[in-house]
């Protein structure tokens, strides 16, 4: 559960983070954080990502450790894909 967390917190944040101006998208990076923080105990302000050829990085902090957790660049971009496929969420 705390994986799939994860990754949902950086499909979207990837989609925020490369539309700066969509407020739905940082809303829901937003709610992924919550839910990182309440159901998890995830230092929400510890949170980051690396990008790396292949993979990508998420960096938090829970019970006071620093973790990682690492997802393929592929999966973690496939949000970002299909933003930019679909026509109705503009550029």
């Amino acid at each position: 559960m705390l994986t799939d967390h994860l990754l949902h917190w950086l499909q979207i944040k990837l989609v925020a983070d490369r539309r700066p101006d969509d407020a739905a998208a940082q809303d829901t990076v937003d709610f992924f954080a919550q839910v990182l923080q309440e159901e998890h105990g995830v230092d929400i302000e510890a949170l980051s990502y690396r990008v790396e050829e292949n993979v990508i990085h998420v960096y938090y902090v829970q019970a006071g450790q620093r973790k990682w957790h690492m997802f393929s660049r592929d999966a973690a971009e496939q949000l970002w894909r299909a933003v930019e496929t679909e026509p109705r969420y503009g550029q």
